[in-house]
């Protein structure tokens, strides 16, 4: 295989990824495991990981010490959980890899896997890539342990050693899995044009409808992060073609409807999303545009449910202040934010912490401290307009014109749509300080 130009001076960013390709926005549970990992490289479809967990639970009833069927059995429930965002699946998950664990306490890779995949899933990024890294010490070619550990490690912030893992995997184990992960990488750097490549690699070595569904998806995403959203809005098409069922294209062409001012069909198509997956990121996506709608009452219910979402979540072992303090910065109550996203802070030092935390102080009148956390989430070089358009904002409040002037500038050509309420006020801004010397 020819080596993908991966390795650079800069690192990696490939957050809110599942172990076998699931990527890349904070909204989906990272890190999740996919349910026949020794099979395939791409996400599991709903029928064939509902297949496979009564295929394990019958084998389990009959062999019950049966340690890699408990291992399979506990990645299954993790993938489970990604799907339906159900995350009491998570605890089932944990009893099923310790049992295995307990029956092959040594150089049990598969079980190892599991539980950073879980790990991840719950946001507890520190032992997810210690289980990751005594996966990788037990069976140094086991490649979706390298998923796991790069997973981890963005969230962590350490790029570094990210970027050394992607491409451990690449190397391993060239397919949906790997390619992904080497986009959103490449992405983050601001390399866009290689993004794209690498997921046209995957999408070219993809056959399962499932695995085609979700490289249409990332090439989707990729355009309208990029503002390029009638390509985006036909990529979301084409993978809904692939597999009608793929809930993350159905959210996205709402997503892309709403940009491009198709808000009746956004809002529909949202609400079937949400009906068959609840994801906080789903929920609050909606909230947003019913609010820039107008519609209060109808945003404040998509709010109501994605706090009881956050409640179930940690409920089940999930710690996620990050989503949280982002919508308590913006649609709640800025200095509990604050609070919330310094805890996450001093957890993972990631950029997307970076951003959130800056922003959340900004809400609370400390520019002062929030702006070298928002220059630090530049560092990368990704082009991500909603962190251009958080930079400008803290830059006006301070009175740097020349500065805010060319980041909410560079926000709006990245992407005019970026989100339905925020975009409006860069704009608004912008022409207001494009009056000012």
């Amino acid at each position: 295989m020819r080596r993908l130009p991966l390795l650079l001076t800069t690192a990696a960013l490939c957050g809110g990824l599942a172990v076998l390709g699931t990527l890349h926005r904070e909204e989906a549970p990272a890190g999740s495991a996919s349910a026949d990992s020794a099979r395939r490289d791409g996400p599991a479809a709903a029928g064939s990981l509902t297949q496979a967990i009564d295929k394990d639970q019958q084998r389990l009833r009959a062999l019950p010490n049966d340690a890699p069927a408990w291992a399979r059995l506990g990645a299954e429930y993790v993938e489970q959980a990604r799907l339906t965002a159900d995350p009491s699946y998570y605890p089932k998950a944990e009893e099923a890899l310790n049992r295995s664990m307990s029956l092959a306490p040594q150089a049990n890779a598969d079980a190892l896997t599991g539980l950073g995949a879980l790990a991840n899933a719950r946001h507890l990024f520190g032992q997810a890539r210690d289980f990751a890294e005594r996966a990788i010490a037990a069976s140094p070619a086991h490649w979706p342990a390298y998923a796991v550990l790069a997973d981890a490690r963005t969230q962590l912030g350490d790029d570094t050693g990210a970027t050394e893992a992607v491409q451990a995997l690449l190397d391993r184990r060239p397919g949906t899995a790997s390619f992904t992960r080497a986009a959103y990488d490449l992405e983050q750097h601001g390399r866009t044009d290689d993004a794209r490549q690498a997921l046209r690699q995957a999408l070219a070595g993809a056959y399962d409808p499932a695995d085609r569904a979700f490289c249409h998806y990332q090439i989707a995403e990729l355009d309208r992060n990029t503002g390029r959203t009638r390509e985006a809005l036909d990529g979301y098409q084409q993978a809904l073609t692939e597999d009608p069922d793929y809930t993350p294209a159905l959210a996205g062409k709402a997503r892309a409807r709403a940009a491009l001012g198709d808000t009746d069909s956004a809002v529909g198509d949202y609400a079937t999303a949400i009906a068959r997956v609840p994801l906080p990121q789903y929920l609050l996506e909606l909230g947003e545009l019913q609010e820039s709608l107008g519609h209060q009452e109808q945003a404040r219910e998509q709010y109501r449910l994605l706090e009881a979402e956050q409640r179930l979540a940690e409920s089940n072992g999930v710690v996620d202040d990050l989503t949280l303090g982002q919508y308590q910065a913006d649609h709640g109550d800025p200095a509990e934010a604050v609070h919330l996203l310094r805890a996450e802070w001093d957890r993972r030092q990631n950029v997307l912490v970076a951003d959130a935390l800056a922003w959340a102080l900004h809400r609370t009148g400390a520019d002062t401290e929030a702006l070298p956390l928002a220059r630090r989430a530049q560092a990368h070089g990704w082009h991500n307009a909603l962190f251009d358009y958080h930079l400008g904002e803290i830059e006006r409040s301070l009175g740097q014109v020349v500065d805010a002037r060319n980041h909410l500038d560079r926000a709006l050509t990245t992407d005019p749509a970026f989100n339905p309420l925020q975009a409006p006020i860069a704009r608004t801004d912008l022409m207001a300080l494009s009056t000012k010397p």
